[in-house]
């Protein structure tokens, strides 16, 4: 025969797919769905973490901020001129305590006093005021505006003048809510925001005044428009650290740790859910072309009869190949672009989230070339297998050859085969490039490759082992089983049946599947406890031992409250040690040693709602060493460990504790501020000053505010309410997008999964025509199917459950989220297996039967 040319080989290729659409569906579909899945999963999530991402930069009113403790030296001022010089914004915010008093009332008040300019503070969010208005139009050199609680202290209204330092201003609004609230300072007193030009025209800026002060800064966007990257607010925030040694830089990720978890975890979760979209839909594409290709072996020895070669035959079906890989991922950008769209129309009742779509050409061709891609990488096996098709043993197949795709291709000749190696290298690698570009990350596209090629070798195995397991017990029962039930079971290792390479497929969609399913549960789950509607969203401060009682028994009287109360025991304390070494020779990260001198101790027997321990472990009740459990990031910025030695000072009081564990809080409860936790008896006797969280119906904290104003004056009422329905409302926004996400997912799966078992129908044909010739009826046909459907998807369903517990428990103790095995959902995962082999093969299989067999044979 002539050479081929790529023209006349594309004709061919062409002219048999429109012979076989009905088996060409079915790769089409698996292409269409998987890309769908990838290029909408993965599109969406991208725009709904940038609107989650602002969300958090509100909550912080910045990129990043350092809080300072003294003023910047002039090398520092330097750095930070230049730094601004660069296009870097940035605004400076004041924090004090202050004396205020009324010209109405002269009674003096101690307020918590907070400076900003109005021009640029906030750079990200708004100052809620009421009436509504912008800080910016009331707030000026001879105005403030002020908490709910200072007017209800003072008796004032607003209008009314309030005398700050040396000067008097006037009461220009109440502010409801700041952006920055959560990452300032919870000090005493009721909330005054002034303006720069006011404070220093107030005279407190004196010299030796302990003023805080935190700088904030906006990166610039980009010139082309897209959003700021996080290695450049990561590259700023390295260059402060260095510029300012003992300030606390932290980025808008840090600002409330429910929140940093939600995105960190959703990202996570997002990206393992575009990888599984890869792999389902990968594993579709494997069994369709494989089960096409099988069914051509009659006209590929044809072809080669009549002298074509090798090369030319592969030609022709790698061009096959090309063309349904793009035919489907066109389908399924298409496909997926919708479904993107479509997200945020089917969310909006759910969450209310302004999310910018916009369609990404980088999501959308990283779909189209993943699902090219996996087309022809996951063909290049049976498309080899080509060149070892003889004429003569064509009619032989059945009963001499194995023809599962991956034994026979993978076990049998990759000591003989060259290029059967090299296929499965360049299939490897081609995972492991896709996997890169979607997560980004080198060392996760190393280790899912390989993790999979593994998976899938165990997955191998273990369907070899139930097969040989099936064949020896069938071999000692045969006389007392059904025969229906025997030849159903035999059918599983029957000549010609690829079952070894569908359960493996199978096993690993399952697998998949839940995988996601069970992480996304655990994940959510975790989300819906730092988002519970009960936590505490209002704290009291400076509460002395004769006063605990009596609050607890006033909340508890108070209809507002809806969660029983949290009281933390602080004692105040110093430290004197770090394993050995003075603290003032100490080496600190970003800490100023100053600050050693004023460390907050308290006490508990056990973890504090809210506080689990990441290293090391908690002690029993009882305890009576001097131990103490410290916050990680505060492990951090000392340089201790667990087992490290802290000599803390208190009143009189000297000791020395070992560090026996490190922990996490979520930031959501009266613990998350406490850093240094130890057992009752050794702060036994010590002076101790409450603090306390309560949560309370947000639309009604000016009315307990004046409860416990009437009760017990000197007890400041800190309002973060507003602020925290900010953050919960994010994190209930984050956990129904995951579930939305994995449904999609997972539903995507279920139809790639169906799609591969209904491309087995071709390969049932002979056998059926074969059983009916010798006289066995449609009944008894259709029991020795369901039989052998029933039995691979419950083995499937097994390993492919399995496999996934072990690995979501791996996922999720790197996520530090608990792992909880789910025994009623495993059960319903396997018989969900189970019945979507068999539902799914008798929708593909159930006409064969009602045909004679003249007619298969014929279509044939």
């Amino acid at each position: 025969m002539a050479s081929l040319s790529f023209a006349s080989a594309a004709k061919i290729a062409v002219r048999e797919m429109r012979s076989s659409r009905g088996k060409f569906f079915f790769v089409v579909l698996s292409v269409a769905i998987g890309v769908a899945a990838l290029t909408g999963v993965r599109g969406f999530s991208a725009s709904f973490r940038g609107s989650l991402l602002n969300r958090a930069r509100s909550i912080m009113a910045a990129d990043l901020s350092a809080r300072m403790f003294q003023q910047p030296t002039p090398e520092q001022q330097k750095g930070l001129d230049a730094i601004a010089a660069e296009g870097v914004e940035m605004t400076p915010v004041t924090e004090l305590l202050s004396m205020a008093s009324s010209p109405k009332t002269l009674d003096p008040l101690l307020v918590s006093l907070k400076a900003v300019d109005p021009a640029k503070y906030p750079f990200y969010g708004e100052v809620e005021l009421a009436p509504k208005a912008a800080l910016g139009s009331v707030l000026g050199p001879d105005t403030v505006v002020v908490a709910d609680d200072l007017l209800v202290r003072l008796h004032l209204v607003v209008g009314d003048q309030l005398k700050i330092g040396t000067q008097v201003f006037r009461i220009a609004s109440v502010v409801v809510n700041e952006p920055d609230r959560l990452s300032g300072n919870f000090a005493a007193g009721p909330r005054v925001l002034i303006s720069r030009a006011g404070l220093e025209a107030s005279g407190l800026l004196a010299p030796g005044s302990h003023a805080g002060q935190r700088y904030l800064f906006k990166v610039p966007k980009p010139g082309n428009g897209a959003p700021i990257s996080d290695t450049a607010v990561g590259s700023l925030k390295a260059r402060l650290e260095k510029l300012l040694p003992e300030s606390q830089v932290i980025d808008y990720r840090e600002t409330n740790p429910a929140l940093t978890q939600g995105l960190d975890r959703a990202t996570s979760l997002l990206s393992l859910m575009s990888l599984v979209a890869l792999v389902l839909g990968a594993v579709g594409v494997a069994m369709a072309m494989r089960a096409h290709l099988q069914q051509r072996l009659d006209t590929i020895a044809i072809m080669k009869s009549l002298g074509a070669r090798s090369g030319q035959i592969i030609k022709i079906y790698l061009l096959q190949t090309l063309l349904l890989g793009v035919l489907g991922g066109l389908l399924g950008v298409a496909l997926g672009v919708a479904v993107q769209l479509a997200f945020p129309y089917l969310l909006v009742r759910l969450i209310n989230v302004q999310t910018e779509l916009h369609i990404q050409l980088r999501t959308v061709l990283t779909g189209l070339g993943a699902g090219v891609l996996t087309t022809l990488l996951f063909t290049l096996p049976p498309l080899l297998d080509i060149r070892g098709v003889r004429p003569i043993l064509i009619l032989r197949r059945a009963v001499e050859d194995s023809d599962d795709p991956f034994v026979a291709a993978v076990f049998k000749k990759i000591t003989k085969n060259v290029a059967q190696i090299a296929a499965a290298v360049l299939i490897l690698a081609g995972l492991a490039g896709i996997a890169t570009t979607l997560s980004d990350s080198a060392t996760v596209g190393r280790y899912f490759s390989l993790g999979l090629v593994g998976v899938l070798a165990v997955l191998l195995a273990a369907s070899s082992a139930v097969l040989a397991g099936l064949k020896f017990f069938l071999k000692r029962t045969r006389l007392s089983l059904p025969s229906s039930l025997r030849h159903g079971l035999a059918n599983l290792y029957r000549p010609g049946n690829p079952s070894a390479a569908l359960l493996a497929a199978l096993g690993m969609g399952v697998m998949q599947i839940m995988t996601v399913y069970l992480v996304q549960q655990a994940v959510v789950q975790e989300l819906h406890i730092s988002s519970a509607p009960n936590l505490p969203n209002v704290f009291l401060v400076d509460i002395t031992n004769e006063e605990v009682g009596g609050i607890r028994t006033l909340i508890q009287g108070q209809g507002s409250v809806t969660a029983a109360p949290e009281l933390l025991p602080v004692v105040s304390s110093r430290i004197v040690a770090i394993d050995g070494v003075p603290a003032n020779q100490a080496k600190l990260k970003n800490f100023p040693k100053r600050m050693l001198q004023s460390i907050s101790l308290t006490w508990a027997t056990s973890a504090p709602p809210g506080t689990k321990a990441v290293a090391g472990a908690w002690w029993g009740e009882g305890e009576t060493r001097p131990v103490v459990a410290i916050g990680e990031r505060q492990a951090e910025r000392l340089g201790v460990k667990v087992g490290s030695q802290i000599t803390f000072a208190a009143q009189d009081t000297q000791f020395v504790a070992t560090v026996a564990a490190l922990t996490k809080s979520d930031g959501q409860h009266a613990y998350s501020r406490a850093e240094f936790i130890l057992p009752p008896k050794v702060l036994a006797g010590l002076p101790v000053v409450w603090y306390g969280g309560v949560h309370v119906d947000p639309n009604r904290v000016g009315e307990f505010q004046r409860a416990m104003y009437k009760a017990y004056p000197t007890v400041t009422v800190i309002n973060v309410a507003q602020a925290l329905e900010t953050v919960r409302s994010v994190v209930i926004q984050i956990t129904y997008v995951i579930q939305f996400l994995a449904a999609f997912s997972i539903f995507a799966g279920i139809i790639i999964l169906a799609s591969s078992i209904a491309g087995t129908r071709y390969r049932r044909i002979r056998e059926v025509v074969v059983l009916k010739t010798l006289g066995a009826t449609r009944g008894r046909i259709a029991t020795v199917f369901s039989i052998e459907f029933a039995v691979l998807g419950l083995v499937a369903g097994v390993v492919g459950i399995g496999f996934a517990n072990v690995i979501a428990r791996a996922l999720l103790t790197k996520l530090t989220v608990a792992y909880h095995f789910a025994w009623g959902w495993n059960l319903a995962a396997l018989l969900g297996t189970a019945g979507l082999t068999v539902v799914t093969g008798w929708m593909a299989s159930h006409r064969i039967l009602g045909q004679k067999p003249l007619e298969v044979l014929r279509e044939e």
